[in-house]
Order: C-alpha cells, then structure tokens, then sequence
C-alpha cells in the first residue's frame, strides 16, 4: 500500500509541476526577462572608462564662487595651513572622498552598468558603487546622508539626467574648497557620450548657504577597455599617518637605517 501510494504521488506532483512548463510553452514571459527589454534601447556605455589625461581632474565651465562669509572661513582655513599643510585625516583612515570628487579621483576608471530602473556606477577609487534609480522614483524628503548621496535619474534621449541630494558632512563641495557645505547641496549631473569611445560627465553643484552661485565642471573619459578596473584596498600598505604634528609618511624604516646604503661619490 505504501509504495502504490508513493507511485500515486510522484505521477500527480510531476503533473503539477508540467502544468506550469505547459504555460511558459505558450503565453508566459517572466517579469524580468521583461524588464531588460528596456535596457536594450539604451546607448552603449560598457567597457572601462578612463579621464583623458589631457583633461585630468576635468574643465571648469563656471567655476567656483563663494558667498563672502563662506570665502572669509575658506581664507581663514587656508592660513591656517601655514605650519602644517592641510589636514589629511580623512586620507590617512581611506575615507572616500564621496560626491562630487569620487568621480575624479586619480584619474581613476569606473565602469557603467544598466539593470531595469537602475544605473549603477562603479569606481575603481575606493571601490565605490553609486546606484541611480530610474525607475521613476523622487529624491527622498529627508534623506539619510551618504557619501554618494541619494541619487535619481532619468533619461532625455542619449543622456543621463542625475540629481543628487543627502551628501554626508565629510564631502568637500569642491576639489581645494575646505569649508564644510550645507544640508542643502545638491548635485545635478548629465553625462553623454558625443562621440564614439568617449564620455563626458558635467556635474552641476548648488548649496545657497555656501555657493554665492551653481558651479559647473566637465569630465572627459575615454573607453579603453585593454586597463579593467582592478581592486583597490586603501588600508593596504597606506603609510600616510596624522598626529599633532600634521600629517606624514611613514615608511617604518626609522630602526632599519638607511635601506639605500652610504651615499655614492665620484
């Protein structure tokens, strides 16, 4: 009895699980083979992407201007650096540089995925990953603070549209600016491709409190796919310390001597 139950069994859960593959036979199409269709239609940015060198660290289009209590706290800063040079805390423990800097870092690469109602960039700098929702979705009211931000976008043609909002307090507003930004700083970015195998971001920064008016800078990025991105570990061999004394290198040679030898003469 036992086994002709367990015979009827099998014969009924094979047929249950037929039904199904009888269905995908004729009108089933899966909800996320669906949602690539959508992906198919967008411009073609795979590969690596690397900043021109010509170009490094991008072109001002409008660049940057301080209110005048923002620019008297930037003087203020500055001189202070005059003994020891500009604080690198964040440096020395690999914090990453966040929005909008990560984006040129060291002429860094970064790649450029599509998923149905994402776009996820990702850098070899500090193996960041942005993600920008496309799915229609609003920037939120309240946003939590990122380094990246909280970003969405949506598409006009061959361009990304991105506005972020949420950057956290660490983030510098602008490469060389040491006064700390606003809540309400808000980066808007297009990035298109005007010819083939290049790319250009154009990152626009507001924030009232700080920015006497938006700033605007250009980044070129060329497709070289022969250099992949590779890993990058921060905290691997990082000798860059900071103490009272300012920031230094230390290559822990200080009970090894001299590792060059005597100095060599003519």
């Amino acid at each position: 009895m036992r086994a002709r139950w367990l015979g009827t069994g099998i014969i009924a859960l094979l047929a249950t699980a037929a039904a199904p593959l009888a269905a995908q036979d004729s009108d089933f199409t899966a909800d996320r083979a669906t949602g690539y269709e959508e992906v198919l239609d967008l411009p073609d940015w795979t590969g690596t992407w690397h900043q021109d060198w010509s170009r490094l660290f991008g072109v001002s289009v409008r660049p940057i201007q301080l209110t005048p209590e923002a620019q008297a706290e930037q003087d203020a800063i500055l001189a202070s650096f005059g003994d020891q040079g500009p604080p690198l805390d964040e440096v020395a423990h690999c914090v990453p540089p966040g929005m909008p800097t990560i984006m040129s870092v060291g002429g860094m690469p970064m790649e450029i995925l599509y998923s149905p109602g994402r776009v996820t960039i990702l850098t070899e700098a500090y193996m960041q990953v942005r993600r920008i929702f496309t799915d229609g979705r609003e920037l939120p009211d309240d946003p939590e603070p990122f380094f990246n931000g909280n970003s969405v976008g949506h598409w006009e043609g061959d361009v990304l549209v991105i506005e972020t909002v949420g950057l956290h307090q660490f983030n510098s507003i602008g490469r060389g600016v040491h006064v700390p930004h606003s809540e309400a700083m808000r980066v808007s970015e297009r990035i298109w491709s005007p010819a083939a195998d290049e790319l250009i971001v154009e990152m626009t920064v507001t924030d009232p409190e700080v920015l006497a008016e938006p700033y605007t800078s250009r980044i070129y990025f060329k497709r070289q796919n022969e250099f992949p991105i590779r890993e990058y570990i921060c905290a691997e061999n990082n000798r860059l310390t900071t103490g009272e004394d300012g920031a230094n290198i230390d290559l822990g040679l200080d009970d090894e001597g001299d590792p060059f030898g005597p100095p060599v003469r003519d």
